[in-house]
């Protein structure tokens, strides 16, 4: 299944806001990682199949985030991901985490695809790259 851009909704729990009871900046990041999961599950991958065939995992390069507004305890938020560029064995997730219409936090995230055992990069499997390029 090709996803163009995927949207993944998450309620804010209590452990997840500071003790001024708002979302801890760093839990964001973990929105966002949720969201590339399920994004991959969504299209037919797990990830510790994929540990075992074809023996890749998926590893943070890089992060940009820019945080606009607060999400707070109890809030239904959407966590969206859509991959902005493919590589040979990385992929440029542009993601938003949005309260209705406000955006309150964006991020471009670089992932590295690398060899499960060596943890050298390895290029991205054929048929995932033609899920996430092929518009079908």
């Amino acid at each position: 299944m090709k996803i163009k851009k995927f949207i993944w909704p998450i309620r804010v729990y209590y452990e997840d806001t500071d003790a001024g009871g708002v979302v801890f900046y760093a839990n964001y990041l973990k929105f966002f990682e949720r969201t590339r999961t399920e994004m991959l599950r969504a299209m037919g991958y797990e990830q510790d199949e994929l540990m075992i065939n074809p023996g890749i995992v998926f590893a943070v390069r890089s992060v940009q985030v820019d945080y606009l507004r607060s999400a707070r305890f109890n809030e239904q938020i959407q966590v969206s991901a859509e991959v902005t560029l493919v590589k040979k064995a990385s992929l440029t997730f542009k993601q938003l985490i949005t309260r209705g219409d406000d955006v309150l936090c964006t991020s471009m995230i670089r992932i590295a695809c690398l060899d499960a055992l060596t943890m050298r990069p390895k290029a991205i499997p054929e048929n995932l790259l033609e899920l996430l390029t092929n518009e079908h």
